[in-house]
């Protein structure tokens, strides 16, 4: 089962960031030459680690919430008794801003995050100019020249004249009107797919950040401190390092 390889997934990154964190705890005078640690004194290390169930299903139900995956959450819930710690019904109305914004349907995602929290907006200046950007990007995809035009003069404009931070990416937005084919511009960047996953994101956070919850999930960052961990390590054994972090499978010691 999917959650069950999850977990199991949390509980090796686990594991295995205190093993590399730990041998990182070299003496200095031994480091003059580099260690060779035997598989099998790593799996033993490893299994020296006592990583409680409890947090490995918090890091596995802090991933399902920040991500969005409100069926998987509920169903991980009844399974393991892991409670969340938003409403998870608040995670669909979220994820319907954040699909709103990934199909270019900007003005309906603005409407949802009013109606989840209007102060989101009102208190993040930059995200609505982001948002408002958008809108732009989308008129101009659309082919909608003059109505382009007449939304950077109206409200574009007047966000860059309130703050100067974003007078540059308002130059470099607008001046998608100075090409018949913008897709093929200098800035045909903007009208790519990720500039939209971009907007969404930024607005996922921000719906998380209102609710209290963190805007990023735990597990990634773990990921990142396993690589970093055995990168400092590489300089100083030759271990069991994982290389395909999609199966967490150690591989021997280079020698």
């Amino acid at each position: 089962m999917l959650l069950n390889k999850d977990i199991y997934m949390a509980g090796c990154i686990l594991s295995l960031w205190l093993c590399c964190y730990g041998w990182l705890q070299i003496d200095e005078a031994m480091a003059t030459s580099k260690k060779v640690i035997t598989k099998e004194e790593w799996e033993k290390k490893l299994n020296d680690v006592k990583i409680r169930k409890e947090d490995m299903n918090k890091l596995v139900m802090n991933f399902l919430v920040t991500e969005g995956y409100v069926d998987a959450a509920e169903k991980f819930r009844q399974e393991s008794g892991t409670e969340p710690d938003i409403d998870l019904a608040t995670i669909t109305d979220r994820m319907a801003v954040k699909k709103a914004v990934q199909c270019g349907n900007v003005e309906d995602a603005i409407e949802k995050v009013n109606d989840l929290n209007p102060e989101i907006l009102d208190t993040n200046p930059q995200l609505f100019f982001h948002l408002q950007q958008q809108r732009f990007i989308e008129l101009v995809r659309n082919g909608k020249i003059e109505e382009a035009l007449e939304f950077a003069q109206e409200e574009l404009a007047p966000r860059g004249e309130e703050n100067q931070s974003f007078l540059e990416e308002l130059e470099k937005t607008v001046s998608l009107l100075a090409f018949e084919d913008a897709s093929k511009s200098p800035v045909g960047d903007l009208l790519d797919i990720s500039q939209r996953l971009k907007t969404a994101s930024e607005v996922n956070a921000a719906i998380l950040t209102s609710q209290s919850h963190e805007k990023d999930p735990k597990l990634p960052y773990l990921l990142k401190m396993l690589l970093w961990a055995q990168n400092q390590l590489d300089e100083k054994a030759a271990y069991p390092r994982i290389n395909d972090l999609s199966t967490a499978k150690l591989e021997d010691p280079a020698v």
